[in-house]
């Protein structure tokens, strides 16, 4: 049987991370409308970078989509159609939308547009996708929700409907993204596009009580501090994580959580037997899934980052694609494709509900923030004269270090002998940005990204 291959679809915050999408193996990019994508703030795609992005799409042979995904009010709805019209006449190849009622405007002024729905709209089941495609939607982005099992299950239930699935980025808080936190901290609402990322702040744990007059959670300071390994070995040995074992008697208290920027702003949580899922999931990564879900047959395979670096982009397109290309034609997996990930700023990854595990396989209790494991994204060539790349530098590097020289024609490894500031004269070490050195290197260097390897 001839598989065929899915669509990698990657995220674009700007034209230049577009086109190394593009470089490193994307067949598609999303980019946010202004004022009406869940990406706001880190969005360089206004009108003229939209255009000139489908422009270059064209050329290439590739796609561009358009998000518009927010949950509208009022006073969107009623500048929706107006801010539209100039992105829709110059053609987008589709719009990825959440909104019913936007929908419903824009199906109703072009019923030929091509409308994608969002992970936002959280599709978990084959009865909504027939819903949705009653309603003249082409492609349904289905909700990180769901397990491999479901997804084939919709897959053979709704044969005729494009499937879009996430395989890699951040996994929110709250239902596929809804998350409340940023708005009521910062008053900035996710639904709009100014998330916060609350979700990844650091927080402490408080014990609680409840009170017995009105049953809301009461703090009670912790005597003897926390210490997370002892208690969780000492739970894990005395009683169950999940299923239908025992569970630890304090998994049923209720406990507060506070941000250390916000001493006194405490915020109830809960668990029950499947564990605690709050404000602390690792990275999804399923790239160990694809050849199941080329198998599926999933249509596209969707990563998550719009306000990630160019290296991510590049990274991510390049081990997706090899992952994609290697289940079409009937190679195994190759586990090294999970090394070069790990290069990657991260705070664990995880297959997230993709598969079904004890819940402490799924959570990053430890850490709040994302750690660089085996490789440091270091700087840009943007020139090569006389057998020098001109480096534009991002982060520190040294002669002496080995670099990782990443280029869409294939990866290298090169131990830095020498390197040269803009005047010709020897120097031993680069900087952080913004400068620029030259260094010796062979083969295919315009367009490469530069790594130091940890």
């Amino acid at each position: 049987m001839t598989l065929k291959a899915p669509e990698l679809l990657l995220p674009a915050g700007s034209l230049d991370k577009m086109r190394a999408a593009y470089d490193f193996g994307a067949d598609a990019i999303y980019a946010g409308q202004p004022r009406y994508s869940l990406r706001a703030r880190n969005n360089e795609f206004r009108l003229e970078q939209i255009g000139q992005g489908i422009q270059e799409a064209h050329a290439r042979g590739k796609k561009f989509f358009v998000t518009s995904n927010l949950i509208a009010h009022n006073d969107k709805v009623r500048t929706y159609i107006r801010d539209i019209t100039p992105v829709m006449e110059i053609k987008p190849f589709s719009f990825i939308m959440a909104d019913p009622g936007l929908m419903m405007m824009v199906k109703e002024k072009w019923p030929e547009a091509e409308i994608h729905l969002s992970v936002q709209a959280n599709t978990t089941n084959y009865a909504t996708v027939k819903f949705w495609q009653k309603a003249g939607v082409s492609r349904i982005i289905l909700s990180r929700e769901l397990s491999i099992d479901e997804i084939e299950k919709i897959r053979q239930e709704c044969p005729d409907m494009e499937i879009e699935v996430f395989v890699h980025g951040a996994l929110c808080i709250a239902y596929s993204g809804r998350c409340l936190l940023s708005g009521y901290f910062n008053r900035r609402d996710p639904n709009q596009g100014t998330c916060t990322n609350a979700c990844r702040w650091e927080y402490k744990t408080h014990d609680a009580a409840v009170d017995p007059n009105t049953g809301e959670a009461m703090a009670q300071s912790m005597e003897n501090g926390f210490d997370f390994a002892k208690a969780r070995e000492d739970a894990d040995s005395q009683f169950s994580t999940c299923g239908n074992g025992e569970r630890h008697p304090k998994a049923d208290q209720v406990y507060l959580l506070e941000e250390m920027g916000r001493p006194g702003e405490n915020m109830p949580i809960m668990e029950d037997e499947h564990g605690t899922y709050i404000m602390n999931s690792k990275d999804l990564r399923a790239v160990e899934h694809v050849e199941r879900l080329v198998k599926i047959g999933v249509d596209s395979l969707k990563i998550e980052g719009r306000t990630k670096s160019l290296y991510y982009v590049a990274r991510t397109a390049q081990v997706y694609r090899r992952a994609i290309d290697d289940a079409v034609a009937g190679r195994p997996f190759n586990p090294n494709l999970i090394t070069e990930l790990e290069g990657l700023a991260n705070r664990g990854y995880t297959g997230g509900l993709m598969e079904r595990r004890p819940s402490q396989d799924y959570q990053n209790y430890e850490t709040g923030h994302s750690l660089l494991h085996r490789s440091h994204f270091v700087g840009e060539v943007r020139g090569f004269e006389n057998g020098l790349a001109e480096i534009e530098t991002k982060n520190r590097f040294q002669v002496g270090d080995t670099l990782e020289i990443i280029h869409p024609q294939g990866n290298r490894q090169v131990k830095l002998e020498k390197m040269f500031n803009m005047e010709g004269q020897p120097v031993e070490v680069a900087q952080g940005n913004p400068i620029r050195v030259r260094i010796p290197l062979e083969g295919p260097v315009e367009g490469a990204l530069i790594a130091r390897l940890l």
